[in-house]
């Protein structure tokens, strides 16, 4: 393992790719849906219609959350509401597959562990391939928050080469868009000045973010 080295063009080029491959996806259902329009189907009308409602809210959800999870979210000493980071977090994750329980108090912390809980449960989420329950507990104590996430379900894992992203290590040195949430992540935590655990137990991945003691 070498230590990362991405200067600050490449990070944002490497998050910007990311976000784009995320709303890839339903911006294109709502293309296709929007041809099987044109074509004038009364009997495919319907189905289109849904399909671009679901793919807007979806599309709508993801970037919300990316808006929190990687934007600037304002000056420097911006505060984030964990009641706003929820409600992105929940439209974001709730799926068919997977299901968040969501557990804050409504509390305004500095945005970059609010930014830091965000990332986390992307991770989390990619600790259960097959979908499962993710549990996000946060505690906050004046203007210091800590998190503890678990990831259950069916064939559970911490994600291939997570932990040495995550502080600031890849094979060779170089990343890729997929690589970079992770490396990110750890950036936000040591901006933080927190520190992250991952650990695995059955099938559930138990990822905690805190101040050292």
């Amino acid at each position: 393992m070498n230590a990362i080295s991405l200067d600050s063009l490449d990070l944002a080029a490497l998050l910007c790719s990311r976000v784009c491959h995320d709303v890839i996806s339903p911006v294109g259902a709502i293309v296709n849906a929007l041809e099987v329009l044109e074509e004038d189907d009364p009997s495919m009308r319907d189905f289109a219609l849904e399909l671009i409602k679901k793919s807007a809210r979806n599309a709508s959800a993801r970037l919300q959350f990316a808006r929190l999870a990687f934007g600037a979210a304002g000056s420097a000493g911006a505060m984030i509401d964990l009641g706003d980071a929820g409600n992105v977090a929940n439209g974001f994750l709730n799926d068919e597959k997977l299901s968040l329980d969501w557990d804050a108090p409504r509390a305004l912390l500095p945005k970059n562990q609010v930014k830091l809980l965000l990332n986390l449960l992307v991770i989390a989420a990619q600790a259960v391939p097959r979908g499962g329950k993710l549990v996000s507990r946060a505690t906050v104590e004046g203007e210091q928050g800590s998190f503890e996430i678990t990831a259950s379900g069916s064939h559970a894992r911490i994600p291939a080469h997570v932990e040495e992203l995550l502080a600031g290590n890849a094979p060779g040195g170089a990343i890729d868009a997929h690589a970079v949430q992770p490396v990110y992540t750890g950036m936000v935590a040591r901006a933080a000045g927190m520190e992250i655990s991952v650990s695995i137990e059955g099938e559930t991945v138990t990822i905690k973010a805190a101040r050292p003691a």
